[in-house]
């Protein structure tokens, strides 16, 4: 389904699958380890970065351009993909310049990306997105023929890396003998999710066994329905060849965990940071993953993964990253935020 597609080898695959603790009710859980893709320190956008820069390179750009909030995870890893592949990168970020780089700042700075900031709120997703294309249309007319990127990578062509995603963890759970009941995982700007559908509904297609798609939705975009994620999903389908498509109905997304904004720490995220830390080692971030965790955590003790009888259902966690921003400025927990 995706040999015929251009494609750059960016990201450590297949990530590992780690079996966690037992979730509250019993179930398994498993953790599907996207934090470990390699690229720059890791995270969920790297296999996204694999279709995008290889469709890039395919087209003759000389520079990478892309945007988001100042402690961008996508950001930070398309400024490594660039300085993999000899491609100048523009940031275009929310916020001003900090007096010190931090977090993913700092570490797009060593991979030499070149900084664009906006003053705008880390929430104004258009107003950055029109910075973007503001950008583009710069590095365009002194003819860097740049490659421009959405918010979070999220089109088509890069949701096709979580089509792929989705193939590699069937496997994996094969090779574990087991059969997943639900997957859960963080979404802001929908492009993982559109990824995770596609692969399902073309696994499913083929007869494979597959699991129930949750996503804990970070961002008011996706918790509204902005981007149509299923609309999403169709059009990465298309890429892929496949000839089945994703319904409305195949779409969960749990809009409880966000709390009163996107990139504002919620008690139950900062807990969930602490819960992962302290019970697998694992590092979540305060805007993505640990929001995520905490939906995964909350399920679980509403009984949403319990089995019946005596059977204890396996639960799979995909960490999608975001352990740069913990050494940001308010990137990291203290005790009196979670009450842990």
């Amino acid at each position: 389904m995706f040999d015929h597609l251009d494609r750059m080898p960016l990201a450590t695959l297949p990530t590992p699958l780690e079996q966690g603790p037992p979730l509250e009710g019993g179930a398994r859980l498993w953790v599907k380890r996207d934090d470990l893709t390699g690229l720059g320190g890791g995270g969920n956008k790297a296999r996204k970065l694999e279709f995008l820069c290889g469709d890039a390179m395919a087209t003759g750009a000389r520079a990478l351009v892309t945007v988001g909030a100042a402690q961008s995870n996508h950001c930070r890893m398309t400024a490594a993909a660039g300085a993999r592949l000899g491609l100048e990168v523009h940031l275009v970020l929310s916020g001003d310049r900090p007096a010190e780089a931090t977090g993913n700042q700092l570490l797009s700075t060593l991979f030499g990306a070149q900084f664009h900031f906006t003053g705008a709120e880390e929430s104004h997703w258009g107003e950055l997105e029109i910075a973007r294309e503001a950008v583009t249309g710069q590095l365009t007319a002194e003819g860097l023929a740049p490659y421009s990127i959405p918010v979070g990578g999220s089109t088509d062509v890069g949701a096709l890396g979580y089509a792929a995603a989705f193939v590699e963890m069937l496997d994996q759970f094969d090779e574990r003998s087991i059969s997943p009941t639900h997957l859960v995982f963080t979404s802001s700007s929908g492009g993982t999710h559109a990824g995770l559908l596609a692969g399902r509904a073309a696994a499913a297609h083929q007869g494979r066994n597959v699991p129930e798609v949750i996503a804990i939705g970070v961002a008011k975009g996706v918790n509204v329905g902005r981007p149509d994620v299923a609309e999403l999903a169709n059009r990465t389908l298309a890429l892929m060849g496949a000839t089945t498509v994703v319904a409305d109905e195949d779409v969960h997304v749990d809009t409880r965990w966000m709390g009163t904004d996107y990139a504002v720490p919620t008690p139950e995220g900062d807990a969930a940071i602490l819960w992962a830390a302290r019970t697998g080692g694992w590092l979540l971030d305060r805007t993505y993953s640990g929001k995520g965790c905490a939906g995964l955590l909350g399920l679980a003790a509403e009984g949403r993964f319990a089995a019946p009888g005596h059977a204890a259902n396996d639960v799979v966690f995909l960490h999608t990253g975001g352990w740069p921003a913990l050494f940001a400025p308010g990137g990291a927990p203290r005790r009196s935020d979670s009450g842990v």
